[in-house]
């Protein structure tokens, strides 16, 4: 049963290796390398977290996890900031122009 967990451990950590390293090939728009250092740290911590809480799952391996989901959620997120018209309609800017939701 001892191995079976470690067996099960290293393809966990082999995947999160796996999800780190095809980030690079994400779409990353108008993220600046502090929002995905942020997104990074906040996964990290949430999954050192859960690591401490779930049994089977090292704090190392929940961080690790965690990271990589942090990452790539906030590599993928569009980060858009929301105005507000005159007529009370929102929008944000892309391009110099207002686009309507």
């Amino acid at each position: 049963m001892l191995y079976t967990g470690v067996k099960i451990m290293k393809r966990i950590g082999i995947l999160a290796a796996v999800a780190a390293m095809s980030l690079g090939a994400a779409p990353v728009y108008a993220q600046s390398a502090k929002q995905m250092l942020k997104g990074t740290a906040i996964g990290a911590g949430g999954g050192a977290l859960l690591g401490a809480v779930v049994p089977g799952v090292s704090t190392g391996n929940g961080a690790l996890i965690g990271a990589a989901g942090g990452a790539a959620y906030t590599a993928l997120s569009k980060n858009r900031h929301y105005y507000r018209d005159n007529r009370g309609h929102r929008y944000y800017v892309k391009h110099g122009r207002r686009v309507y939701r």
